[in-house]
């Protein structure tokens, strides 16, 4: 039986990108991710981008029939934030008789991050093996947030650090709710925002398989003006978008979003934050390599944050920064 192929080379943090994108789309077959490595033939790749390196190429496969073709036009569509952002290249489209035996991963391994939490799928057989882990049970889907992403480790490894009970917490950009659960299960109270009703599904998903539901408010929508930049990867405007007011309501900002979010979003940060008895306001804020560290760290700081902490794990940085 013949298939379509479509493959695009990726970065790394575009690949939940991919699968979020990819959400909206129907009987989508199989998605196939493999390191990248040089082609033989260089025309081969679209290298029009500002992206020279590149770490996975994702390759989907459909089946070939009278519908392929309109579905294929969807999904390049889909996909063109990426390619307009750096963070892929155009998908390319072959017509291949077999597609290759997808190597299965296990999905029942236990991931540990930092010195608490513990990433499980659903179902995975786990006995704590101290009183104070923090299990995070997910379902694999096609929303931004992996637990093994490196923005969402050093993500979680900050949020270790700094929630205590009781907190009022917001995550902007909440994803697979991975960030949400976690606060929740550190004691805090939690307002979970995404402006993509898949991550939002997501979320909710999340929250009620670890529990949390008294803890965790789920929502669509976005913080002060972050309503006006459209979908986080730079896509189609987002009508009838909720607004969370900027306003002193939070002790704690967790967002593991692309850097010109924050940029934009500084000031309103700022304005959100409370400062208590307990903590002056805390803002953590992730989804960056460090080639952003410096723009998204001006921009807090001229917004009256700042800098007390970072986690590094390769490229990625996760910032932490206080009311001054």
């Amino acid at each position: 039986m013949p298939w379509m192929e479509l493959s695009l080379d990726t970065t790394h943090e575009a690949v939940d990108w991919v699968r979020t994108l990819l959400a909206e789309t129907h009987n989508l077959g199989d998605v196939h991710i493999t390191e990248y490595t040089e082609p033989n033939l260089p025309h081969r790749r679209d290298r029009d981008v500002a992206q020279p390196q590149w770490t996975f190429t994702i390759r989907l496969y459909l089946h070939h029939d009278a519908y392929s073709e309109a579905q294929v036009e969807k999904i390049v569509n889909l996909l063109s934030p990426l390619h307009r952002t750096g963070l892929a290249t155009t998908p390319q489209v072959t017509v291949v008789e077999e597609k290759p035996i997808q190597v299965e991963v296990p999905d029942s391994l236990v991931h540990r991050i930092g010195q608490r939490f513990v990433v499980l799928t659903p179902d995975a057989p786990y006995q704590s093996e101290a009183a104070d882990e923090v299990t995070l049970r997910l379902k694999t889907s096609l929303s931004f947030g992996s637990g093994l992403h490196p923005a969402t480790i050093v993500s979680l490894k900050l949020l270790e650090r700094y929630i205590l009970p009781s907190m009022n917490v917001l995550d902007l950009g909440s994803g697979s709710g991975i960030l949400s659960v976690a606060m929740a299960k550190l004691g805090a109270n939690v307002l979970a925002l995404d402006n993509d009703s898949i991550a939002v599904q997501a979320t909710q998903d999340a929250v009620r398989r670890n529990g949390v539901e008294q803890q965790v408010t789920v929502r669509e929508g976005s913080l002060g003006q972050g309503s006006d930049l459209g979908h986080w990867m730079g896509g189609d405007t987002l009508d009838n978008i909720p607004t969370i007011e900027a306003k002193a309501s939070f002790d704690l900002i967790v967002t593991n979003i692309l850097a010109r979010v924050h940029i934009a979003l500084a000031a309103d940060f700022q304005r959100a934050l409370r400062r208590t008895d307990a903590n002056g306001g805390l803002l953590i804020t992730s989804g960056f390599t460090a080639d952003y560290e410096d723009e998204v760290t001006m921009a807090l700081t001229e917004a009256g944050l700042e800098a007390i902490d970072c986690e590094r794990l390769n490229e990625w940085v996760a910032l932490a920064h206080r009311l001054v």
